[in-house]
């Protein structure tokens, strides 16, 4: 039924097919009118320096925002994000170090060798988690937030409490070198986005993502394993957070331990934003890349404008709330 066959007598859409209208475009719009805003506001917002750098700074909460997307959608959460980038980086640089006593012994290890033994720590801990949670039937919150604490503690334990510095060239290529001018932290969200929106929107498992978060026991009825799906979304989850502390290392040329504190709450707050479910079962990974966008691009142009970074949080914080609400009103009509 085409948009016009959908109109009432005075020719405006309905009330439903506005509300579907917004549901299905709002992020859109709203990412396009934060944009023209900022653009009026400030003549250096897009210039290509400025657009790429509002890239780069978004590729990392990327990474993160979709693999939350993928925990999001079957109902749980994963607090503990932040923490795995911390480790991951601090444990995959201590491969890829020339420094003497920053290093494991033997170090530097090729490249590869370091990306691989930081994608398994982040997988390692998600896995941990997606046990608790599918197997113990620990709620999310509660298990995750205790890998948030292990995970950290591991990192200062690892590294002694001290960054690990002197990163190979080749392992901070990843971090700042370019693909046909494009940033390589660019070239790897956009590697992830489609991935997972394969995934998503053309398997069997990414329909069963969705039949979980929208009804576990139905699920379950229906010969889903909701117990794997469960620990498979936590999995991703961890992998790609190990993927984003790596990337977070090799872009600044150290890994510390202090790194990824509260990238967390950017990430759900991504998510939320661009429009997935808390309550599960609904959102799209296209959604979540335009909510990280939005606020890569919010903290940019506030930066421009000479705005504190506590008044950014601040406004972060009324996003999410208000994503919340929308979500609530369109969910329930509350």
């Amino acid at each position: 039924m085409s948009v016009s066959d959908n109109r009432n007598a005075s020719g405006w859409l309905g009330s439903e097919q506005r509300r579907l209208l917004i549901q299905e475009y709002g992020i859109f719009l709203a990412f396009l009118i934060l944009a023209a805003v900022l653009s009026v506001s400030n003549e250096f917002f897009l210039t290509a320096g400025n657009i790429s750098n509002v890239l780069l700074q978004t590729s990392i909460n990327g990474v993160l925002a979709i693999g939350m997307t993928f925990v999001i959608l079957t109902r749980g959460i994963d607090l503990s994000v932040g923490s795995v980038v911390a480790l991951a980086g601090i444990v995959s640089a201590s491969f890829v170090t020339s420094s003497a006593t920053a290093g494991i012994s033997g170090a530097p290890y090729p490249v590869a060798l370091g990306l691989g033994i930081g994608l398994l720590v982040g997988i390692a801990c998600g896995a941990v988690s997606g046990v608790i949670v599918s197997r113990f039937s620990v709620p999310a919150f509660v298990a995750t937030l205790g890998m948030l604490s292990a995970a950290r503690g591991l990192t200062l334990i690892y590294g002694g409490g001290r960054p690990v510095p002197a990163l190979t060239p080749a392992f901070r290529w990843i971090g700042t070198g370019n693909v046909l001018g494009i940033p390589a932290p660019v070239v790897v969200l956009a590697v992830v986005f489609a991935v997972s929106w394969w995934i998503l929107n053309r398997t069997r498992f990414g329909r069963y993502i969705y039949a979980v978060g929208g009804n576990p026991h139905a699920a379950r009825t229906s010969g889903i394993n909701v117990t794997r799906i469960q620990f498979v979304v936590y999995v991703i989850s961890g992998g790609l957070a190990g993927l984003a502390g790596m990337l977070l290392s090799a872009r600044t040329g150290s890994a510390l331990p202090q790194a990824g504190i509260a990238y967390e709450l950017d990430a759900i707050a991504a998510v939320v934003i661009g429009g997935t479910s808390l309550s599960g079962g609904i959102g799209r990974v296209t959604g979540t890349l335009i909510g990280a966008l939005i606020i890569g691009v919010m903290n940019n142009g506030l930066d421009l404008m000479g705005i504190q970074s506590y008044y950014q949080q601040v406004l972060k914080g009324a996003l999410i709330v208000g994503a919340v609400m929308l979500d609530q009103k369109r969910n329930y009509g509350a």
